[in-house]
């Protein structure tokens, strides 16, 4: 039997805030575009220079899911902000007004993480967010109880069991 692997990993800028909707069958949707760069030369006399690639970024609320990841995405992501992104890269196509096949794409998302944006050192923030916005303390849930941990009362405050 064989296996196949469909994996994208990126760690980027958010171009625009991302661009949410909601379907006809109620699933909420984010669609983003993350700029990743890379640079080269410079050193050896020669002209240092750089380039950026936009890839198309699209992310679902699962199915069931209280709250998804097209929800954190809306919350929590803004123009700017660097994030890590993991996925699977997908093609498609349609027709457009004119019946011109377009041809797309696109990462379809699995995880988000916020990396902090604009220069600002954050801590970690996974699917279930409390804030990017947050200093590392707070972030990590080491600050004082605060109105943003809403999400997870019950943690703050509590020795943590890990023997490291």
């Amino acid at each position: 039997m064989s296996r196949s692997l469909n994996k994208v990993m990126l760690i980027g800028n958010l171009g625009a805030d991302p661009e949410i909707r909601t379907t006809s069958n109620g699933s909420k949707v984010a669609q983003f575009s993350l700029a990743t760069s890379r640079m080269w030369g410079g050193q050896g006399g020669g002209e240092k220079q750089e380039k950026t690639e936009w890839h198309k970024c699209v992310a679902w609320n699962a199915k069931g899911a209280q709250t998804g990841l097209a929800d954190i995405m809306e919350r929590y992501a803004k123009k700017g902000d660097k994030l890590y992104v993991e996925g699977r890269l997908e093609y498609r196509q349609y027709q457009d007004k004119d019946n011109q096949t377009k041809y797309v794409t696109e990462i379809n998302v699995r995880e988000v993480t916020l990396l902090g944006g604009k220069g600002e050192s954050v801590g970690e923030t996974s699917r279930s967010a409390s804030s990017a916005r947050q200093p590392a303390t707070a972030a990590k849930g080491g600050g004082g109880a605060s109105g943003d941990f809403e999400e997870f009362p019950g943690t703050l405050g509590q020795p943590d069991d890990l023997p490291f």
